[in-house]
């Protein structure tokens, strides 16, 4: 029985890891894996909300020299200083709005049926924005203004609907506002490091009681596997987008959805 329940945690560490970057929703991926494994209930709402840390944890990992670099560079760059203050004016809009509505959206949104419809409309706004987005004239996270970054952090707000995917509004939010895709997909990363930090602290806050030392095994497997597959993806993820479109997401996401709409519905 523990045996199983290792499998679970490590089958949702990997679900995690390898979706939380890409535009295809790693709640949405959670919410029906763990629909499907039985893996529900507190403990695993805990559980699902930790092991994100191991996936944003992945990414510092990765940026550390451009992260560090660029707080350490802030007072005396104007370079690094905006980039910091871009980061800061997209995190505030799906913060706040986050802090109002997120029990309503917990309670009333957080189901196999809203996902399956998320994915689908989704997947056709990446079709969308690809047909006819902006031409480029940001090549790079420093160039980005605080209008786009902004513009950015609108379109987080989006992903506050299970299933839409942060990083599929935030990179979709940029491409279509006029930045290149390598760097629309860098700051996405960059900005899910203070957006989850504080997403998953806030939440880990309230659900602590829920946590046993039994658990303990089970969050580590979770986590541990989260890192490591969030490390593979994201390097790869970067890899593709510099030579491809978002259009292969586009379609997972529109058949994978179709899929469960017939399903749920049947």
């Amino acid at each position: 029985m523990e045996l199983f329940l290792w499998l679970k945690a490590a089958v949702l560490g990997l679900v995690e890891g390898a979706t939380e970057f890409i535009p295809v929703s790693s709640t949405g991926h959670l919410i029906l894996v763990g629909n499907w494994l039985a893996f529900e209930g507190e403990t695993a709402t805990t559980f699902e909300i930790f092991i994100q840390l191991g996936a944003i944890l992945a990414v510092l990992w990765l940026f550390r020299a451009k992260v560090f670099g660029t707080l350490g560079q802030a007072r005396t760059s104007p370079v690094a200083r905006r980039l910091v203050l871009n980061l800061a004016i997209a995190f505030l809009p799906a913060a706040v709005l986050g802090f109002l509505i997120h029990d309503f959206i917990t309670e009333h949104l957080f189901t196999p049926r809203v996902v399956a419809v998320t994915m689908v409309l989704g997947g056709i706004a990446i079709l969308c924005v690809e047909r006819w987005h902006r031409p480029t004239d940001a090549q790079t996270v420093e160039d980005l203004s605080p209008g786009t970054a902004l513009g950015i952090g609108l379109a987080q707000c989006l992903s506050l609907i299970p299933g839409v995917s942060r990083s599929g509004a935030t990179i979709m939010g940029a491409l279509a506002l006029g930045t290149s895709r390598v760097a629309a997909t860098e700051f996405s990363f960059f900005l899910a490091i203070p957006v989850m930090f504080a997403a998953t602290g806030y939440e880990l806050l309230g659900s602590l009681d829920a946590l046993a030392l039994d658990d303990l095994p089970v969050f580590a497997i979770g986590f541990g596997i989260s890192f490591l597959s969030a490390v593979v993806v994201v390097k790869a993820f970067l890899g593709f987008v510099s030579r491809h479109s978002f259009a292969p997401f586009a379609w997972y996401r529109i058949v994978f959805g179709a899929i469960l709409l017939a399903f749920y519905w049947s």
